[in-house]
Parts: C-alpha cells; sequence; structure tokens
C-alpha cells in the first residue's frame, strides 16, 4: 500500500471511535457509494436513498457518498478504504469499474462488512478467481437496451445505418446495453456503422457523435448507453443541423424528459435510480439479519419510455 494512502487511512482510524460502525442506539451503518455525483442519475439514487432512510430511520443509519469523476476508479477505492477505517456493517456499492473493486470488495469482506453490489455488476470471473460472492440488485441492462434499441428501429428500415454510443467499456452495465442494441439492430436488419465509447460524459459523447455524423452522413440513429451521453448527442446533431437521425438513450434522467415528449430523444429505459440503491439497502438490511446463508441476486424493474410516458 502506498505510504500517503497508508497514513490517510491510519489518521481515519485516530479520529474514529471504537463505537463509530454503529449509532449510539446499535443501528447498522450502511454507506452507499456510487459512480459520478455529477451524474443527475446518481443524484436521484442518493435523494430516493435519504429519504428512505428518514422514513427508517430506526432501522439504521446512512453515510452516502460518491465520486467527482466515472473514471475515478482510484477515488472510490480510497471511499471505501474509508468505510472499511468506519467499521460501517454494510457496503451498497454502484462500482465504476466491475474489474478493478473487486479486491477492496474483497477486503471489506474480510473485515465482516456486509457488501452488496447495485447498477454495475462486478466481473464474475474476478469474483470467481477471489472466491467471492456478492449479490448484485439492479436490472437486466441488455433487455432494457434491447427495448430501446427495438423502439428507434421501429422507425426505420433494413440496411438503414445506426451507431452506438457506448458507456465505460470496463462497465458490466455498459457491455450489457451495447449487446442490446446489436440484439436490436440485428433482428430489425439495422447495420451498425460505428460503436465508439463516450465514457458516460456528456461532452465526451457530443465529440463522439459530431465524428460519427460526419463520417457516415447516411446516418438513421444513434443509440446511447447512458441519457447524459443522449444529451450530448442531440447537442452535436442539432449543430451539424441532422434533424433526421433518431436518438435513443437509457436511464430517463429528469433532463431528457421534454426532449422525450418532443421526439429529439426518441426513447429511453427507467432504471428507477430513486428506487436502485434503496433495493440495495433494503437487502444489505436482510443480509445483517441472516443466519449464514447466502441470498440470490435480484433483478430489478427496467422499463421503456417514449414520448408517450413523459405527457
Amino acid at each position: 500500500m502506498p505510504l500517503l494512502r497508508a497514513l490517510t487511512i491510519v489518521a481515519a482510524l485516530a479520529l474514529v471511535p471504537a463505537c463509530a460502525g454503529t449509532g449510539s442506539d446499535e443501528r447498522p451503518v450502511v454507506a452507499l457509494v456510487m459512480k459520478s455525483l455529477a451524474n443527475e442519475f446518481f443524484k436521484t439514487m442518493e435523494a430516493g436513498a435519504r429519504t428512505h432512510q428518514r422514513t427508517h430511520g430506526d432501522r439504521y443509519e446512512l453515510v452516502a457518498t460518491g465520486i467527482k469523476d466515472e473514471r475515478d476508479v482510484a477515488r472510490q477505492i480510497a471511499l471505501i478504504e474509508q468505510m472499511i477505517a468506519r467499521r460501517v456493517q454494510a457496503i451498497v456499492l454502484a462500482p465504476a469499474d466491475s474489474q478493478a473493486l473487486v479486491g477492496i470488495v474483497g477486503r471489506a469482506m474480510d473485515e465482516g462488512i456486509v457488501v452488496v453490489n447495485i447498477d454495475n455488476r462486478l466481473d464474475r470471473a474476478a469474483l470467481a478467481e477471489r472466491r467471492l460472492s456478492v449479490p448484485f440488485v439492479g436490472p437486466d441492462n441488455r433487455a432494457g437496451a434491447r427495448e430501446v434499441g427495438a423502439h428507434v428501429a421501429g422507425r426505420l428500415k433494413p440496411g438503414d445505418r445506426v451507431a452506438i454510443i457506448e458507456g465505460a467499456p470496463n462497465a458490466f452495465n455498459g457491455i450489457q446495453r451495447k449487446l442490446g442494441f446489436e440484439d436490436a439492430a440485428a433482428a430489425a436488419g439495422l447495420v451498425v456503422v460505428r460503436s465508439q465509447t463516450g465514457h458516460w460524459e456528456t461532452a465526451r459523447a457530443n465529440q463522439v457523435a459530431t465524428a460519427i455524423v460526419t463520417e457516415h452522413p447516411e446516418l438513421r440513429a444513434l443509440l446511447c448507453a447512458n441519457d447524459s451521453m443522449a444529451l450530448g448527442a442531440v447537442a452535436a446533431l442539432r449543430a451539424a443541423g441532422r434533424t433526421d437521425v433518431l436518438v435513443g438513450g437509457f436511464d430517463n434522467i429528469s433532463a431528457v424528459q421534454e426532449l422525450v415528449r418532443s421526439g429529439a430523444i426518441h426513447a429511453t429505459a427507467d432504471q428507477h435510480g430513486d428506487r436502485l440503491a434503496v433495493y440495495g439497502i433494503e437487502y444489505a438490511l436482510e443480509l445483517l439479519g441472516a443466519t449464514g446463508e447466502s441470498l440470490p441476486d435480484r433483478e430489478t424493474p427496467v422499463d421503456l419510455i417514449t414520448a408517450e410516458d413523459v405527457r
């Protein structure tokens, strides 16, 4: 462990009283560790978790935190180290990287901390290599993206050209959404001319979309693995005067709902961000009350959202 990180953890431990893992009434402390809080989806997730804790304050205390940049994996690892030092009873984790977080998750579990994985699934092979069993609570991302892609394809014809703006290449949910879009394109006979990461970010997706529509003037649709990137795609299309290109997204954040209503975004998928952390927290509380048995993964809802749904 680097010296600076070790000193940080030692300093944190020095500031935490012996009973810091629980409140004065012995309620468990549940830490919600999220991805980028610059993304509206995770702000919504945090708000949902805090609302749930306020109405269930007799059951647990909540510590909610997250990183500023989707790709700041080192910072997210450091946040989990802080939660280990604080001796929380449970961590509900939306990992920024499906593989890189497995090691620190193992450390948390070695300390007796219950870990529940939400939103972005930890890599199964990496977990198996370390003999870790971590329940995943979240939607079928591939199925959700397939529905969005199929709805977009309903406005197109076989042979039409489409492109995919992917999420982070090391994120399981991004990979699954790409596969879902590809499923829909194949079923409709569409041609995927380009698939490139936008790293979940609006500005990056704007650059990618600008390049794609320039390179492929025949393009008919852009399928984006989250709504932040769909916003970047819409801006790029407007700048290029390309009102003929359909856009699909994923997340149903409030910032896209007017665009869905107007048709600028043809469809998105709602994985109920305000409830996703709550599902994970509830599962963590179940695990804390369990008697050693492991609980299975739990699939959560994901729904297609079109203009008819936001009127």
